[in-house]
């Protein structure tokens, strides 16, 4: 259970039929000076590291009746779990979800245990940087950072598995890079990243909102709006800013995600950035010019993401003008004929759909056909599979219900909580058994079993784009949803803020330290306004 990694010795401890090694560091302290900086490799140390507790998750918010925060800013650490044997395995590594501002590599759910057991495989889990610390482009307020931090971090695990897993029976010619919704998104933009190249041999991405990918004025606005919030003068420094509290920051982060109004526009705090260099271009464009990593690629999406957002709105018409000034802010000439595919997003599943199809599936149908336009082998997916009772709340496979299968521990997810309460638990064991089993495949091999067709265009055989529907009655679709496909593909998703031009100009116009304390009221007055409408 002593391991040599490349900085000193670790020692893991096994479980009934596993090894694992919790808490190894990759990457040292990110706090302090190093703040919004790229990472830095893990020193050396003397001796053998005890690797039996798991490490510092990254400061994160708790979303408990206090504002207390959780966490640190010396979280870069990863864990590695095996079956307790002595082959040679494929490698999973696996960056989790939370909306870019919350999770970890120890939450229950995704520690992998079952998953290793089940799929003979070696497992990676990796913390990294989150919200205001990990994922906004500070370069408006001073040179002196990265637009990506953790995205920088991420890049540096899968460096340090290359260099290190061999020595934990893993292979690393076979990684497979894993991710569910902000890690999902993850996976997807660490392919447009040339700096990755070679680091990973194949990538799963379940239900990945690539919508969030921050355009510059994005980047902008949010770096301003946290000065803001953090009650500081806008000339504030990056060297001020790292002087500050990594709490107040994560809380000063919170306010401006719930209060800004700005999520009604779809405009999210945090995402990667397009900063020219570590991620060159938007990976929608890198993924249709062929210039991602031409790998074996699986992408899907969950059939009830946002059905949540049933409860939003109690008018129709209000949902309908919600809908089409969410879409405007990307493509205001082509948000009309989409919104009118989804019935003018008047009826409340109507509106659901729109929501979850503009965060995740419009998205995700646009990536994965331009990977396979490039000859590149693609699978797409849908998970339909829910409880019953799941089903006759209106709910049906929420965000992140696909991890039961995939995970197999039905025991620690949050997203069972309902199910369990509700009951209707049938099929549950025979869908994870399908699922686990595809996924195998798919890593061991980059393609899952044969009753799955690869996602391409229509062929003088075959009618095109097979999605694997997954649920009791699992089967392939062909062009499933054809007539909202065919809605969404006019429609440019690429630079949010093209639809409020009077925002892109304000913060263009506005220089750096220099403004006078008039114009600094009034440009705070302004983006108070932004955010209100």
């Amino acid at each position: 259970m002593v391991i040599p990694t490349h900085a000193g010795f670790v020692k893991g401890v096994k479980g009934p039929g596993l090894r694992t090694w919790r808490g190894i560091p990759y990457g040292r302290n990110t706090g302090g000076k190093y703040r919004f900086r790229a990472p830095r490799p893990v020193k050396k140390w003397d001796g053998i590291r005890d690797c039996s507790m798991f490490g510092d998750v990254a400061s994160q918010p708790t979303y408990s009746w206090t504002d207390k925060i959780r966490g640190t800013e010396d979280c870069l650490n990863l864990d590695v779990v095996r079956p307790d044997t002595d082959e040679k395995l494929p490698v999973v590594v696996y960056l989790h979800g939370g909306s870019y501002i919350m999770g970890s590599s120890s939450e229950k759910a995704l520690r992998g245990y079952n998953l290793v057991k089940n799929m003979n495989v070696v497992y990676v889990s990796v913390n990294f940087r989150l919200g205001a610390l990990g994922y906004l482009d500070m370069r408006s307020v001073g040179e002196d950072c990265v637009a990506n931090p953790a995205l920088h971090d991420q890049l540096l695990a899968l460096r340090w598995v290359q260099r290190n897993i061999e020595a934990f029976g893993g292979d690393p010619g076979n990684v497979t890079l894993m991710g569910e919704s902000a890690g999902a998104a993850a996976v997807v933009t660490l392919m447009c990243v040339p700096a990755a190249s070679g680091l990973f041999h194949r990538a799963i991405a379940q239900s990945a909102p690539i919508i969030s990918v921050h355009s510059s004025t994005q980047a902008k606005f949010w770096a301003r709006e946290l000065i803001y919030r953090m009650a500081l003068p806008r000339e504030t420094t990056l060297d001020e800013l790292r002087q500050e509290s990594a709490d107040d920051l994560v809380r000063a982060g919170q306010s401006m995600m719930w209060r800004s109004g700005e999520l009604l526009q779809l405009n999210s705090c945090y995402g990667p950035t397009v900063d020219g260099t570590l991620l060159p271009d938007h990976p929608l464009t890198i993924f249709n010019e062929g210039r991602q990593h031409r790998i074996p690629f699986m992408i899907g999406t969950n059939d009830g993401e946002t059905s949540f957002s049933k409860a939003f709105y109690l008018r129709s018409s209000a949902r309908r003008r919600a809908a089409l000034r969410m879409l405007s802010v990307y493509d205001p000439n082509n948000a009309t004929g989409v919104v009118e595919a989804y019935g003018g997003a008047v009826s409340r599943s109507d509106f659901s759909e729109l929501l979850a199809d503009a965060l995740f599936w419009a998205p995700s149908i646009r990536i994965a056909q331009a990977h396979a336009y490039h000859d590149e082998d693609t699978w797409m997916y849908r998970f339909d599979y829910a409880p019953e009772s799941m089903r006759k709340l209106g709910l049906g496979a929420i965000h992140s219900f696909e991890l039961n299968a995939v995970f197999g521990d039905h025991e620690s997810s949050r997203s069972m909580n309902l199910a369990k309460f509700a009951g209707g638990m049938d099929d549950l064991e025979s869908i994870t058994e399908l699922v686990q089993d595809h996924w195998r495949q798919f890593i061991y091999h980059g393609r899952p079993g044969s009753a799955w067709h690869p996602y391409r265009d229509r062929t003088d055989t075959a009618p095109g784009r097979a999605t694997f529907i997954i649920d009791t009655n699992s089967r392939i679709a062909w062009d499933p949803r054809q007539g909202k496909r065919t809605a969404w593909e006019n429609y440019n998703m690429l630079e949010w803020g093209t639809g409020r031009p009077d925002l892109v100009d304000e913060l263009d116009f506005i220089e750096p330290a220099d403004v006078a304390d008039e114009a600094q009221l009034k440009w705070i007055g302004r983006l108070q306004m932004f955010g209100a409408r």
